[in-house]
């Protein structure tokens, strides 16, 4: 009998070894993934381009206002898997402009055909840059500038609003934890022991000292409406939080409400006439 218990035993350790490695290469693919899954970056600009003239700036496009004297300016940071030139960015800049904003549209080291590895200590580098042209170089004053981030952008943004002064933040489709969403995803893994780049906007949103307003959609798929309500919930007032139709991806293009939504707070601050 002890030949069969023997083999059941070698066999059982077998088992357990080869699942120990393909647990532990799991984590170490996760770990080595970790920047195409959190920033999926890497695409070049395309053809499109704002209907409205814009000026390239080394990093960064500027969509003028009509009337650029006194017209507030939008830091337009935007999400993963896009640039610049990604159609639905492009209809941001759009609507903005009409609203009576001057935009600055941010792209991101890695993103775009820029050179450099997208971090999150390098996204917030490359945000603080585009906000100290404005101040230095622009001349714009904290009190007429707003900082828009859509999905991962809105946690750049968090973090850039949590340094410097502005006027106003809008939050769209926001992450309160970009680490909470990959433990979601991903249950039995110790996430937060392998995350390099945890984007946790709930850690930074009460150091943010102007109002802010948050659009999210119930359906949302990649950013759950309860993250963002989680976001909210954490963030001192004055906020509004304002549920809109379309998706993470198409609320700014399908919903009616969305950019009223954006006017009529920007009129509440008195950015908007």
């Amino acid at each position: 009998m002890k030949g069969p218990r023997i083999t059941a035993l070698r066999l059982l350790v077998a088992v357990v070894c080869l699942v120990l490695l393909t647990y532990v290469g799991a984590m170490v693919w996760l770990v080595t993934q970790e920047t195409r899954l959190v920033f999926r970056a890497g695409e070049p600009l395309g053809e499109r381009r704002p209907a409205m003239p814009y000026e390239q700036r080394q990093h960064a496009w500027v969509i003028p206002a009509a009337s650029t004297q006194t017209a507030p300016w939008v830091i337009f940071l935007h999400g993963n898997a896009s640039n610049l030139a990604t159609r639905m960015n492009i209809v941001h800049y759009e609507k903005l402009r009409e609203l009576g904003l001057n935009v600055l549209a941010v792209e991101y080291r890695g993103y775009g055909g820029l050179g450099g590895v997208p971090s999150e200590a390098g996204l917030a580098e490359d945000a603080r840059h585009a906000y100290d042209s404005l101040r230095r170089e622009s001349k714009v004053d904290p009190d007429r500038i707003i900082i828009y981030g859509w999905s991962l952008g809105s946690a750049v943004a968090v973090n850039l609003a949590s340094h410097v002064d502005e006027a106003a933040v809008i939050l769209e489709g926001a992450p309160a934890s970009i680490l909470a969403i990959g433990q979601h995803r991903y249950p039995y893994f110790p996430i937060r022991l392998l995350i390099r780049n945890p984007f946790e906007s709930i850690n930074r949103i009460d150091k943010i000292g102007s109002p802010v307003l948050f659009l999210h959609s119930p359906a949302d798929e990649i950013v759950p409406i309860a993250e963002g309500r989680r976001l909210f919930n954490a963030a001192p007032e004055p906020k509004q939080f304002v549920e809109v139709e379309g998706g993470h991806v198409y609320a700014s293009e399908k919903d009616p409400r969305f950019f009223p939504a954006i006017r009529a707070f920007l009129r509440a601050q008195h950015l908007l006439p």
